[in-house]
C-alpha cells in the first residue's frame, strides 16, 4: 500500500473553543472519500458478479461444486429420461478419496434441491454437507441436474432416476445402506423413496424440507397467501406456457427475495457496500450459485403445486406417483432425522415436522409402527442458512453424520437431538460437545392449522387451473414461440437487475473496473469506529427498519384479506418471525 498517498485525517480538537467552520468541513473529507472509494468497490463487485453469471450461462451453468468429482450416471440416457446426475466426490481439497473414506461407512448421497436455482448449494464450499460427510470419512455422492429438464419430463420421471442412483451406489457399497441427505425440496423427494411401492433402507436426512404443506396458521406464510390469492396453480401453469414449456426458476428465486426484501435486498447490499474491503469474495462465491436460474418442465411445476403446496396429498397418502403406485408416508421405516429452525420462514418447523403427528396419531402409534424419527431445531438460522453455513455445516451436519450409528440403535420413538447438555437421555461425547436424544411424545408436535381454509384454496385452485386448461392456456401456447420464451427469459428483473452491471452490456463498467483497480492500491479505509462510519451504519440501519415495517404492513394486509375471502379465524398480528434467504451467506 502506497502509504504516500494517503489523506490526513484531522482528528476532533480537544479545546473547549468552536471548531473553525472550514475545519469541521476538512473533517468530512475522508469520510467523503472513504464512502466514494466504497461506492466504487461496491459497483466493481456488480460488475464481477455479472460477468461471472454472463460466462456461468455461457458454459451452459455447470455444477458449483468445490470439489472433484466424476460423472456415473447420466438420467438423460435412461429409458425413462430425467435432467439428473450421479456424481461421486473423488477429492477434497490436496485429499483424494482413497486418503480420507473409511470404507466401513455406509456411503451419503447429498441430493441438492431443484427449487430455482441450479446445483450446488450442498458443496460449493469446503465447510458444508458434502465437506463434512468427506471429513466424516463417508464415500459421498452428490446428485445434480442440468439447466434444461427433458421435454415432457414428470415427477415420476426424476424419482425413477433417484431410485437408479440409489441403487448404483448400493452395488458399489453392498454391506452399507446409504444415508439419503436431502435438502428443501430435495428431502420431500428422498421421502417419495423412502415411502413408494419398493421402499429403500438406510437413514433419511430432511433439511429444511417441507412435508407438511397446510401445517402452522394460513397467516405464518405469506408466500403461501400469496398463492392462495392469485388463484391457485394456474399461475404456474401461464409461466411456463409463456416459457414455452418450461417454467423459469428465477420466479421462485424472486419469491424468496420478496418474502423478506428488507433482510435479502437490502441488508444483503448495505453489508457488501459497508465492508466493501472484505466481503468481495464471500459474497461474489454465494452469488455465483444464487444468480444462477434453472428450468423446470411444466408437467413439473404443475405436479409440485397441486400435489405438495396446494393440494398437500403428500401428507394425506392421496399423491399418485403412476398408476401403480401411491405415496404413503406410513411405509417408510428407515430412521429418519429432521433438522429445522425456528427462523426458516421458507420451511418453518410446522412444515417440517407436522407431518408426524398427522401420521401416527400418539407415541405409541409412532412406536407400534416401528419408527425412530430425530429431530433438531434451531433458533435463528435462515433457510438457506441450514444448508449453507459454515458453523452449521462444523456443528449441526457433522453432529447427524457422527450420530448415524446412535440413531438407527435407538428404540422406535420420537426423540430430539439436544447439544451441550451434561446428563440425561440417551448421551453420547463427541470432540467438542455433548449431545444427547431426549425422548418427545408425538402430542408435542399438534401445531395448529388452517385446513379448512386451505382446502377452500385448493377447490378454487382446481377449478381455476381447469378453467386456464380450457380456455387460455391453448391460445397462449399457440402465440409462444422458442424465441418469445428466450426473450422473457432475459428480460426477467432476476437478470437484467444483475447483468446491467456487466461490461458486455454497459461499456461504462469499464473505466469502474480501471478506477477501482486503482483505489485498491492506494485505499487505507476509516476505522470502523469512525463517527461517520457510526452514522452511516445508523443511517442504513433504520432504512432497514423502515422496510420492514412497509413488509410488516403488507403482510397484515395480506392476512386480512385472506381471511375474509377464505373464512374468519384467528390471525397473528405479525406473520413474519424468522430470517429471510440467508443470501449474505453469513454464518
Amino acid at each position: 500500500m502506497n502509504k504516500s498517498l494517503r489523506l490526513a485525517t484531522v482528528t476532533p480538537t480537544q479545546s473547549s473553543q468552536p471548531v473553525p467552520e472550514q475545519t469541521s468541513a476538512g473533517a468530512n473529507v475522508p469520510y467523503a472519500q472513504d464512502a466514494f472509494e466504497r461506492w466504487l468497490l461496491f459497483l466493481d463487485t456488480l460488475r464481477e458478479r455479472a460477468d461471472n453469471m454472463i460466462a456461468h450461462d455461457r458454459l451452459g451453468m455447470p455444477p458449483l461444486l468445490d470439489f472433484d468429482y466424476e460423472l456415473l450416471l447420466d438420467a438423460r440416457t435412461f429409458v425413462r429420461p430425467a435432467n439428473y446426475a450421479l456424481l461421486w466426490i473423488t477429492r477434497v481439497g490436496d485429499d483424494c478419496w482413497e486418503d480420507c473414506v473409511d470404507e466401513a461407512k455406509p456411503p451419503v448421497i447429498v441430493i441438492d434441491p431443484r427449487a430455482g436455482h441450479g446445483p450446488g448449494i450442498g458443496g460449493f464450499k469446503h465447510d458444508s454437507e458434502v465437506g463434512m460427510a468427506m471429513h466424516e470419512g463417508h464415500p459421498v455422492y452428490f446428485v445434480i441436474f442440468f439447466l434444461e429438464p427433458v421435454p415432457g419430463q414428470t415427477l415420476a420421471d426424476v424419482h425413477y432416476a433417484l431410485r437408479d442412483f440409489v441403487t448404483e451406489v448400493a452395488r458399489r457399497h453392498p454391506d452399507k445402506a446409504p444415508v439419503l441427505y436431502g435438502n428443501c425440496q430435495a428431502g420431500w423427494a428422498a421421502a417419495l423413496l423412502a415411502a413408494d411401492c419398493d421402499g429403500l433402507t438406510g437413514p433419511i436426512v430432511l433439511n429444511g424440507s417441507p412435508l407438511s404443506y397446510w401445517s402452522g396458521e394460513a397467516a405464518s406464510s405469506p408466500m403461501r397467501m400469496l398463492g392462495a390469492l392469485s388463484g391457485g396453480s394456474w399461475a404456474a401453469h401461464m409461466i411456463a406456457d409463456l416459457g414455452d414449456g418450461r417454467f423459469d426458476g428465477a420466479w421462485l428465486a424472486q419469491n424468496f427475495e420478496t418474502l423478506q426484501p428488507e433482510k435479502a435486498i437490502w441488508e444483503k447490499y448495505v453489508n457488501l457496500f459497508s465492508h466493501a474491503d472484505t466481503e468481495r469474495e464471500r459474497f461474489l462465491d454465494f452469488e455465483r450459485w444464487w444468480n444462477g436460474y434453472y428450468t423446470l418442465s411444466r408437467e413439473e411445476i404443475l405436479g409440485i403445486t397441486q400435489n405438495l403446496f396446494i393440494g398437500n396429498r403428500l401428507e394425506q397418502g392421496e399423491m399418485q406417483l403412476d398408476a401403480h403406485c401411491t405415496i404413503d408416508l406410513k411405509r417408510i421405516r428407515n430412521p429418519i432425522i429432521v433438522f429445522a429452525s425456528e427462523g426458516d420462514n421458507i420451511t418453518p418447523p410446522q412444515q417440517a415436522l407436522g407431518w408426524i403427528a398427522k401420521l401416527y396419531p400418539d407415541t405409541e402409534a409412532l412406536k407400534a409402527a416401528g419408527q425412530r424419527i430425530v429431530y433438531m431445531t434451531h433458533e435463528t438460522v435462515g433457510h438457506l442458512g441450514i444448508f449453507v453455513s459454515g458453523s452449521v455445516a462444523r456443528l449441526q451436519h457433522r453432529t447427524i453424520l457422527e450420530s448415524l450409528e446412535a440413531v438407527e440403535a435407538l428404540a422406535p420413538g420420537l426423540y430430539e437431538m439436544v447439544f451441550d447438555i451434561p446428563s440425561g437421555g440417551a448421551k453420547r461425547k463427541t470432540s467438542d460437545y455433548d449431545v444427547r436424544f431426549v425422548k418427545r411424545d408425538v402430542e408435542d408436535l399438534g401445531f395448529g392449522s388452517d385446513h379448512g381454509a386451505l382446502a377452500q384454496v385448493a377447490q378454487i385452485s382446481r377449478i381455476n387451473e381447469a378453467a386456464y386448461s380450457t380456455f387460455v392456456s391453448p391460445w397462449i401456447k399457440a402465440a409462444t414461440s422458442p424465441a418469445s420464451a428466450e426473450m422473457l427469459r432475459a428480460l426477467h428483473p432476476m437478470r437484467w437487475t444483475t447483468t446491467m452491471f456487466s461490461e458486455r452490456v454497459n461499456p461504462w463498467m469499464a473505466l469502474v473496473k480501471s478506477t477501482a483497480d486503482s483505489v485498491r492500491e492506494t485505499r487505507d479505509p476509516l476505522p470502523k469506529d469512525h463517527p461517520a462510519i457510526l452514522a452511516e451504519r445508523a443511517l442504513l440501519a433504520r432504512t432497514g427498519e423502515s422496510l420492514a415495517s412497509l413488509r410488516k404492513a403488507r403482510d397484515a394486509w395480506l392476512t386480512h384479506v385472506f381471511g375474509a375471502m377464505y373464512g374468519s379465524f384467528p390471525f397473528a398480528t405479525t406473520t413474519q418471525t424468522g430470517q429471510p434467504p440467508d443470501t449474505s451467506n453469513k454464518e
